[in-house]
């Protein structure tokens, strides 16, 4: 089942049976987001990225992760997850799902949707009232690289603080390094905030923020440029971990922004 919100000119159809996923936003009707069931923008919760082997250190204990993307776990449960409805009216609508089996703690997962006529609100939380655990929350879209037959290819523009350097198995080394040009499956530091700009030459501009301070870019495939706000960086539950607590719930929110040039 899906829900739709619309706002001026604007209208995202969200699916919350396939993973609470936004599987359409339209400006004017142009479409932005890559079409196809493992596409459009897909929340990544609990964890961003790859996290090495599927494992990470719960305490003393480490635990073990699905390998859905071998050698290593990725992107999290949440966009294979049916998720519940939390309520909808026409620009604003919430959703839901409770952790469990593989995931080794209870726990819950919110995610609002705000719409309005130049801009997209996004805010996820992970909150739990038994045992702590790390986690991470962020958001996957895949933006089509032209809006248009013969449209221009979208361009980034951001000015990111260090590139966080990925070695061979496509985790980070723990090594910093000065941004190299693309293309680019990379993650980087933004500590003022994830601030992207995504332009389509004559047709429209998108601004991707957030408070969140990671943000990891690839645009290695024709189709489509994803620009994944995170709360953490790939293999974060090993490197950098984030408990969660009954006092201390995680929340992560990004704000797209669209001005149109024609």
């Amino acid at each position: 089942m899906s829900t739709q919100l619309s706002a001026g000119g604007a209208d995202i159809t969200i699916d919350r049976e396939n993973g609470c996923r936004i599987s359409s936003l339209r400006v004017d009707g142009t479409e932005l987001l890559r079409q196809g069931p493992h596409y459009g923008s897909f929340p990544m919760v609990p964890w961003c990225g790859r996290t090495a082997n599927g494992q990470f250190h719960d305490g003393a204990t480490v635990q073990q992760l699905p390998l859905n993307h071998p050698p290593h776990a990725i992107h999290g449960f949440g966009r294979d997850t049916v998720w519940r409805s939390g309520g909808a009216d026409a620009t604003r609508a919430a959703f839901y799902f409770d952790l469990a089996d593989p995931w080794p703690h209870a726990g819950r997962v919110t995610q609002v949707f705000e719409l309005a006529e130049d801009a997209l609100t996004l805010t996820m939380g992970v909150e739990t009232y038994q045992d702590s655990f790390p986690a991470q929350a962020g958001w996957h879209p895949w933006f089509n690289r032209v809006l248009t037959h013969d449209g221009a290819e979208a361009q980034i523009a951001f000015d990111p603080a260090w590139q966080e350097e990925r070695g061979a198995d496509h985790l980070p080394t723990g090594r910093r390094t000065d941004p190299t040009p693309g293309p680019w499956d990379d993650c980087f530091g933004m500590p003022g905030g994830v601030d992207v700009t995504l332009t389509w030459p004559g047709a429209l501009e998108l601004k991707i923020t957030s408070r969140a301070e990671w943000v990891v870019v690839y645009d290695e495939q024709p189709e489509a440029v994803c620009v994944e706000p995170q709360s953490g960086p790939p293999n974060g539950l090993n490197t950098l971990p984030r408990l969660v607590t009954p006092v201390d719930p995680l929340e992560v929110s990004t704000t797209w922004s669209w001005r149109r040039l024609a």
